[in-house]
């Protein structure tokens, strides 16, 4: 096992397996979490996304102690999560802001477990926000509730009674669109100009683990805004 280490919540998905990519390739050994196995990664834990919270967290907690037998991990990056819109007067409300509760918060919260056990004094954990849930989100209510509670887990595990390795540094990023094959089928007329490239934000990632000082401050969350193909970091 080589020196640094990292686990990647969502590792099989769109950004995700461009992140473990980008991380293996700088020497990095990676674990994926998700639904399905990442191949590429050194190490994997299957989630059956049917189980419950608490069945999801216990299955987690003891895969990765396995497969770090001891060691301790440089960074926890969390880039699981989904998309639905619905308002409420859509009859699919309630049904969608469960699923994305289980895709969103299910996932950051299990990673701050992982963080608590497993991170370095020191270490990065990163969770997945939204740029969106910034100003209301009338049009997709459960993305917006799901969202807000990864902005506030962001922001409180920043805190020194949060239960997490000391001088850790906790971030959300919150991009607006990323540039997924998926997007690009969803909007194959849309203006790509504006969507945050994978590769950008699996650089970015790796630099606040590998150089602390350019992190940003604890319990930050972090806008990428994207114009013209170039990015812009704003701190919120």
């Amino acid at each position: 096992m080589s020196a640094s280490r990292v686990v990647v919540y969502g590792g099989r998905g769109g950004l995700g397996s461009v992140i473990v990519d980008y991380f293996k390739s700088k020497n990095f050994w990676a674990l994926s979490i998700d639904t399905v196995k990442n191949e590429i990664a050194d190490a994997n834990v299957v989630v059956n996304k049917d189980a419950s919270w608490t069945e999801q967290e216990g299955l987690v907690l003891k895969s990765v102690g396995e497969a770090l037998n001891g060691e301790r991990l440089d960074a926890i990056l969390c880039v699981a999560g989904g998309w639905a819109g619905g308002s409420a007067n859509s009859e699919n409300m309630i049904k969608n802001s469960e699923i994305l509760w289980k895709q969103n918060v299910w996932t950051s919260a299990i990673s701050a477990r992982i963080a608590a056990l497993y991170l370095k004094d020191g270490g990065l954990l990163q969770f997945t926000g939204a740029a969106a849930v910034l100003k209301d989100t009338s049009g997709m209510l459960g993305y917006g509730m799901a969202k807000a509670a990864v902005h506030q887990l962001s922001i409180s595990l920043a805190h020194k009674k949060s239960g997490i390795p000391s001088d850790s540094t906790v971030v959300a990023v919150l991009p607006t669109t990323l540039d997924t094959a998926q997007n690009r089928k969803w909007m194959p007329k849309a203006n790509t100009d504006s969507w945050t490239s994978l590769s950008y934000i699996a650089e970015l990632l790796y630099e606040w683990t590998v150089d602390p000082i350019s992190r940003p401050p604890s319990g930050s969350l972090v806008e990428i805004i994207t114009h013209n193909k170039q990015n812009e970091l704003k701190i919120h």
